[in-house]
């Protein structure tokens, strides 16, 4: 009974949006005027050019570090409680134990064995193995996040380091750089910074999410009207608010609004829209039917209305088993088209895909994945993370979201998924025999140092097909830009094959369908008794008046 209320209430809902979209005023809100007025950004209240501790030289990154906690004393152990620091999140509603250090996904598996590799996105120095010592001070990386000069850069393989003299890195020359300059010119995170690591995601540049990408650094308007400095200018941390260095959002789970909050601008609720925007930001139009389809549809639904737009395609298909592949020198094929891979031996074949429309699930804010330890069914596609909720869910609503799909390798005999050893320099790592076996089996030894799982690498492996699900929530077009009432109001639209939902145009109801007939059809027998009934009547007084015209003639 309260599905078929919800899918009628809904039907409804949908059945008068275009009415109510011809009637609305879509003028983009005026952002600034909802949010409380602030006063002109100051930055740093230190000019930390005049510091005699950040004038250098300095040998080692770290050594930066000290020299910042000499003031910033406690920057270090607030860091050492982010998720930037330790990569683990507690789910509290799948009590899951989730973040880098334990999830598998089909990109490159996982931290395990790849330290060195995955660590460039740490916010620290020197995690290479699985005795890293997490409560150090001094191995926290201040100038990741705080570098204003655009010169610092980790180096891609040395466990979160800067390079200390210019190396190659597959053919391409990183530069060392300067630590004083960098130290002494420190200043709030940026989109820049940021991006360093969330744009590069997945080993690239657009490769891992499809709506955070190098195109959000200095976007045009009509790509995102939040980060343009043609709208509201924001950086990251506008929406992913920080305090003592803990920011705001998680992946693994979403900040969903509370539709009862009556006032906008609540920091509690940042980073989801309604926290600037309110749970009403429509004008009211006809029956406020705009408003009332945010019940059941978030906002991105309709204002992200394709992934990967910026100009930038983003990855949807891994297939690592087709890896391996040598030319006649040895090393591993290349091949490209349109400038971006769609093979290499070294990690086998891709696909991309710009500019298309998402995928759309209902989604209550929360991720269950499959873990190392969680069996698995090898004849049909593992859900590597799945997104909770449907149409009965409390405080589910229709979320855009785009998916990575890929082949990876499992355990034959546990039918489990598996992690390998990717880079290095030992014999086990994959990039360096292509042999499966031992770079399977020691990514499972360093699994288990960490707590990732454990189970041992039986010594059987195939390869399976998986699939990721990524809620998409960045390139936020104008209003004028956002999904048109036949996006989903038509055959085979946007939401064709959601569950839960009744979508007029799209979908048909035996029920509503002879509702609507019957509704037609009296509606023309009223039309026609009523227009019968004036003729007879017109034709009754006519016939009296020529009645009395002979007469009295």
């Amino acid at each position: 009974m309260i599905k078929t209320s919800r899918t009628i209430t809904a039907g409804l809902f949908l059945v008068v949006n275009c009415l109510a979209a011809a009637n609305a005023d879509h003028t983009p809100l005026d952002t600034e005027a909802m949010l409380d007025p602030a006063p002109a950004e100051m930055g740093s209240t230190a000019d930390h050019s005049k510091f005699e501790q950040l004038e250098g030289p300095f040998e080692d990154a770290t050594e930066v570090t000290a020299a910042c906690l000499e003031c910033h004393t406690e920057a270090a152990k607030q860091v050492h409680s982010s998720i930037h620091w330790h990569y683990e999140f507690q789910q509290p509603e799948t009590e899951q134990d989730l973040g880098k250090k334990n999830v598998i996904n089909n990109l490159c598996f996982g931290i395990a064995g790849n330290y060195e590799r995955c660590s460039s996105c740490h916010v620290g120095y020197g995690w290479e193995d699985h005795e890293f010592d997490f409560t150090a001070e001094e191995q926290v990386d201040c100038l990741v996040c705080h570098d204003t000069t655009g010169s610092y850069v980790k180096f891609p393989t040395s466990a979160g380091h800067p390079p200390y003299e210019d190396r190659e890195f597959h053919g391409e020359t990183i530069a060392a750089p300067d630590l004083a300059e960098v130290a002494q010119n420190v200043g709030p995170s940026s989109r820049e910074t940021c991006g360093t690591c969330h744009f590069e995601g997945g080993g690239g540049d657009a490769v891992k999410h499809g709506d955070l990408d190098s195109s959000l650094i200095d976007p045009p308007y009509e790509l995102d009207v939040h980060m343009s400095p043609e709208g509201a200018d924001f950086t990251c941390s506008t929406c992913h608010t920080f305090s003592g260095h803990i920011q705001l959002g998680s992946r693994y789970k979403i900040t969903m609004p509370e539709d009862e909050r009556p006032v906008a601008a609540d920091p509690h609720q940042k980073p989801a829209c309604e926290a600037c925007h309110g749970s009403e930001p429509h004008d009211s139009g006809i029956h406020d039917k705009l408003n009332q389809h945010s019940e059941f549809i978030a906002c991105e639904t309709c204002h992200v209305p394709e992934v990967a737009r910026g100009g930038k395609p983003t990855r949807t298909l891994w297939d690592w088993s087709e890896s391996g592949r040598m030319d006649d020198d040895g090393d591993p094929v290349v091949e490209t088209e349109d400038g971006v891979p769609v093979y290499d031996g070294r990690k086998g074949r891709f696909e991309w895909r710009e500019d298309y429309a998402p995928e759309y699930h209902w989604f209550d804010g929360n991720m269950h994945y499959t873990l190392l330890d969680d069996e698995i069914d090898p004849t049909e596609t593992v859900t590597i993370n799945r997104p909770m909720g449907d149409h009965d869910t409390p405080g589910a609503k229709i979320w855009p979201f785009t998916s990575m799909k890929g082949r990876q390798p499992y355990d034959k005999e546990h039918k489990t998924l598996l992690t390998a050893h990717l880079f290095g320099d030992e014999p086990s790592a994959y990039w360096q025999s292509y042999d499966w076996s031992k770079a399977l089996a020691a990514g499972m030894e360093e699994a288990q140092k960490i707590g990732q799982t454990e189970k041992d690498f039986s010594g059987e492996y195939g390869f399976v097909d998986s699939i990721m699900h990524w809620p998409v929530a960045h390139m936020i077009a104008p209003a004028e830009d956002s999904l048109s009432c036949q996006s989903c109001h038509e055959p085979d639209g946007r939401m064709a094959g959601l569950e839960g939902l009744y979508v007029p145009g799209q979908d048909s109801h035996p029920r509503i369908e002879r509702i609507g007939w019957w509704a037609i059809g009296l509606t023309l027998l009223a039309v026609l008794g009523h227009g019968s009934a004036r003729y007879l009547l017109y034709r009754h007084k006519r016939s009296k008046q020529e009645n009395s015209q002979e007469e009295a003639a």
